[in-house]
């Protein structure tokens, strides 16, 4: 079943034809995000569907419309359609696209669904008494009065939190209220962690058996790289692929709970499951770092406070762009770097920090540019590094 689709605008400076679109949509993203998001690989599977385009004529233009629907989750179809906006090129023609919605058919469908049953219920003159709506009305209310709010920072938590021998770490509001739905009275909720854990559930672990449960998603292992990184978890319990916690039944937060394996055997399952990147033990961020590949460009130390910044941007798909003197002169979102760069928008660029992948076009542009330093979230397929563009990952500077 479809859950999403992706809708983007598209114009090319020139004639085409709709395979000639198909085709560039392929080509100048494939390998831009890994194997995972190829979208060859992913029509193959099932998990994109039939890439399809309308297009008219105006003067020598084309204008046009891409529709991409999407199985994957939330997060990843996200990802997808920022990938549509890198399309620059259709044949030898200038192009430009932009995405201007993304629908979430199943919402649309319950919606019709729900404008349909009111129209019915119209129809009915006698409304019966609906006795499981009194119900969940009854258990709603009780949940909402079993919340508490925990700590200094005031985190939706269960009401046996402090008292309990054992603590869930989920990440937000509904998390913790679908566990209370089904018994589980001792869970806090990180409330969407960026990046930065709060303190009172790293005093919580360092007392207390802890398991953190999260949402079978990319975000839900980059928030578990950042517990991990300050925290004490003893098991690793994760909601199933395209899953969230908050929409699980009782039957399969006790699976999942059940199945919770500690942080060093989650850390080695095969490669196929694996979601994100592989968490990494603890480390400090350290005052400076020198970079091993430094010969080429010179001696580059990254100081503390951009270290503190890469850790921030994590899960933004932002970049920040930074003079000789680590001084911050721009944040863009990493769709707009490269047009931020070719258009010249951006003066004094030394270095730039990206929640991104850098790519091949990114290293080319910047070393025209006079960009020395790139770092990103992770580095794609690379033939040629210039030699005077020092390019890392994100775990490079940490090492």
């Amino acid at each position: 079943m479809v859950k999403y689709v992706v809708r983007a605008r598209i114009e090319v400076d020139g004639v085409v034809d709709k395979h000639d679109i198909v085709g560039a949509v392929f080509g100048q993203t494939e390998g831009l995000l890994g194997s995972d998001l190829d979208l060859r690989d992913l029509q193959e599977k099932g998990r994109i569907g039939r890439i399809s385009v309308e297009v008219k004529q105006q003067g020598s233009k084309i204008v046009g419309e891409i529709l991409v629907p999407s199985n994957l989750d939330r997060v990843e179809t996200a990802l997808v359609a920022a990938m549509l906006e890198t399309v620059d090129k259709v044949g030898p023609f200038n192009a430009r696209v932009k995405v201007t919605d993304v629908v979430d058919v199943r919402k649309e469908k319950i919606k019709k669904i729900v404008e349909r049953a009111k129209e019915i219920m119209a129809m009915i003159k006698e409304k019966e008494i609906d006795v499981k709506e009194i119900l969940q009305e009854i258990e709603s209310s009780v949940r909402v009065a079993e919340l508490v709010y925990y700590g200094p920072e005031g985190l939706p938590a269960g009401p046996d939190v402090e008292k309990s021998d054992t603590v869930i770490v989920v990440e937000g509001r509904a998390d913790v209220l679908n566990l209370l739905r089904y018994g589980y009275r001792n869970a806090i909720a990180l409330e969407g962690a960026k990046g930065q854990i709060p303190e009172t559930v790293v005093k919580l672990t360092k007392s207390k058996k802890t398991i953190a449960f999260l949402d079978g998603d990319r975000a839900g292992d980059m928030i578990l790289r950042e517990l991990l990184r300050v925290a004490k978890v003893d098991l690793v319990a994760r909601a199933p692929p395209g899953r969230e916690v908050e929409e699980l039944t009782g039957k399969e937060i006790a699976k999942a709970l059940k199945n919770a394996v500690p942080p060093e055997v989650y850390l080695q399952r095969p490669a196929e499951e694996v979601v994100a990147e592989r968490v990494e033990e603890k480390v400090e961020a350290p005052q400076a770092v020198t970079v091993p590949e430094a010969e080429a460009v010179g001696e580059v130390a990254i100081p503390e406070t951009v270290v503190k910044t890469l850790e921030s941007l994590r899960g933004t798909l932002e970049s920040v762009i930074y003079d000789k003197g680590w001084t911050e002169v721009a944040r863009v979102p990493v769709k707009d770097l490269v047009d931020k760069l070719i258009g010249d928008e951006v003066k004094d660029a030394y270095a730039i920090v990206a929640d991104g992948v850098i790519t091949q076009r990114l290293v080319d542009i910047a070393s025209a540019k006079g960009v020395n330093v790139l770092v990103g979230a992770r580095i794609g397929a690379i033939s040629k590094r210039p030699t005077n563009v020092l390019v890392l990952t994100f775990d490079d500077v940490k090492s």
